[in-house]
């Protein structure tokens, strides 16, 4: 960058040269939204202060925060949110970022859920908290509990809840997988286990985008060497806990739902099974119910 004073306009450009350099493919856009953040200013005022000098201070923001960028720190952790059903959560490099495709798990929850009074709804592995606030935003007089191994994800997960308003509706608890349930006593009472599980396979791992690979928490993406494992231990120990016609619904990765319905036949004791694709036409759901 050329010696101060700096104007927006200056910055404006800096910034999408520098993005552009590093590979970012929306340089353009992620500028503009990068030094609205630092400098505190909407968006749109960026177009209409281009002379305007900048303050040490807002400089030394700017720079932060697009240097982060450059090095392909993803942009929902440099501005710390991201939208998930028309709800902004709180994100840092402790919780996945919420991905649009795992909207369809709280559709299709809510669309198979039908359920009444007192219903017990459980969110297995909650990260954010997306799918569990959101479910509680909607849904009234539900019990839903959100588990997850990371004590620093169910603290970004309870900042979402407060955050939403929802803090009374969600039971937490640190464990892994479905094991904090048996603490809680609820084998054979719960209605709904809906998970949105690591289902990355090792191989895969090290071709990832920098912006997953070398930021996003591993043990949220990588399940093992088939990239199903987590499926179907969730298949395996759900059992336990769900009532008769009781719900399991989990999110798939690409090229997974035949090797995950193949273990829930395996492992029996589910009844129509059935998988929801997404829009690029991905089985990217499945639904099994337990079977009387």
């Amino acid at each position: 960058m050329t010696a101060d004073p700096k104007t927006i306009g200056m910055l404006i450009t800096w910034a999408q040269h520098s993005l552009d350099a590093s590979g970012s493919m929306n340089a353009a856009q992620e500028a503009l939204w990068l030094l609205a953040y630092a400098l505190g200013m909407k968006h749109h005022e960026l177009a209409s202060r281009r002379d305007q000098a900048v303050s040490g201070e807002g400089l030394v923001r700017a720079e932060s925060v697009v240097s982060r960028r450059m090095v392909r720190e993803p942009l929902q952790y440099i501005l710390g949110t991201q939208e998930f059903c028309g709800l902004d959560f709180h994100v840092t490099s402790a919780v996945l970022i919420p991905r649009p495709e795992t909207e369809l798990l709280v559709q299709e929850v809510l669309r198979e859920g039908g359920f009444s009074e007192g219903a017990v709804l459980v969110d297995v592995g909650t990260g954010s908290g997306c799918v569990a606030v959101t479910l509680a935003t909607i849904l009234n007089g539900m019990r839903i509990f959100a588990l997850d191994r990371s004590g620093d994800a169910l603290a970004v997960a309870k900042e979402n809840a407060e955050r939403h308003g929802v803090s009374e509706k969600i039971t937490w608890k640190e464990g892994d997988l479905l094991e904090p349930l048996r603490e809680c006593n609820l084998s054979g009472t719960v209605d709904a286990i809906i998970s949105n599980p690591p289902y990355i396979a090792e191989e895969v791992w090290g071709g990832l985008q920098p912006e997953v690979r070398d930021f996003e928490p591993r043990m949220a993406l990588v399940a093992g060497q088939r990239g199903t494992e987590f499926h179907e231990r969730l298949l395996r120990d759900a059992k336990e806990f769900l009532v008769s016609g009781g719900v399991l619904v989990m999110e798939l990765g690409e090229g997974q739902a035949l090797f995950v319905r193949q273990a829930a036949e395996q492992v029996g004791g589910y009844t129509g099974l059935q998988t929801v694709k997404d829009e690029a036409g991905i089985e990217r759901v499945m639904i099994a119910r337990r079977a009387d």
